[in-house]
């Protein structure tokens, strides 16, 4: 497991105020940025000394996966990247000239801390799937990369209400801050 510190100018918040703080800025990182899936990753980025490029690599999972409004929730997908950062299988463990226990039980030890966050997802909002959270929040699902269709959804709130993506954005957000408490990767 990878273990790292608050950033300095976060450090002194109570475990209340970090996960207030990741909620904060997923949804905020959503609402101005878009891109579900790395404002996810940005807000614990924010607030956690890790890699910048960990940020960078979310952004093909927004829109319910390489924007296909079909997939994975980006707020999941987004919590799912940073969790394997810090509990995932470590490449050493991998192999292409041989299967071995070692490498297998690397991969099965870091599952149940992601499904943790994922169950979280199906016991908020009954699916980890894309459409049918928009489906949940708005009564329909969008196509966004139709302009029209863009822009309906801005109307409907998507990325400034208090309760449509930013708010599962901020929302997963606190949930995989909760989860690396909870699992000591984080240094208080």
């Amino acid at each position: 497991m990878t273990k790292v510190k608050v950033r300095e100018k976060y450090r002194g918040l109570s475990r209340q105020e970090l996960l207030d703080k990741a909620y904060e800025l997923g949804f905020n990182f959503e609402k101005n940025s878009f891109s579900c899936s790395q404002s996810t990753v940005a807000a614990i980025h924010e607030l956690l000394e890790m890699d910048d490029v960990v940020v960078k690599v979310a952004t093909s999972l927004s829109g319910g996966t390489a924007e296909q409004f079909s997939g994975t929730c980006g707020p999941l997908a987004g919590g799912l990247i940073v969790l394997g950062y810090f509990f995932g299988r470590p490449v050493e463990k991998l192999s292409y000239q041989e299967c071995t226990k070692d490498n297998v039980d690397a991969l099965l030890a870091s599952l149940p801390i992601t499904q943790l966050l994922a169950d979280k997802f199906v016991k908020e909002y009954g699916t980890i799937i894309c459409p049918y959270i928009q489906r949940r929040l708005f009564g329909r699902t969008w196509w966004l990369r139709d302009p029209e269709e863009l822009e309906k959804f801005e109307a409907a709130g998507g990325h400034s209400a208090p309760d449509k993506c930013s708010h599962v954005t901020g929302t997963g957000a606190r949930w995989a801050m909760e989860i690396l408490l909870d699992k000591g990767a984080v240094e208080l």
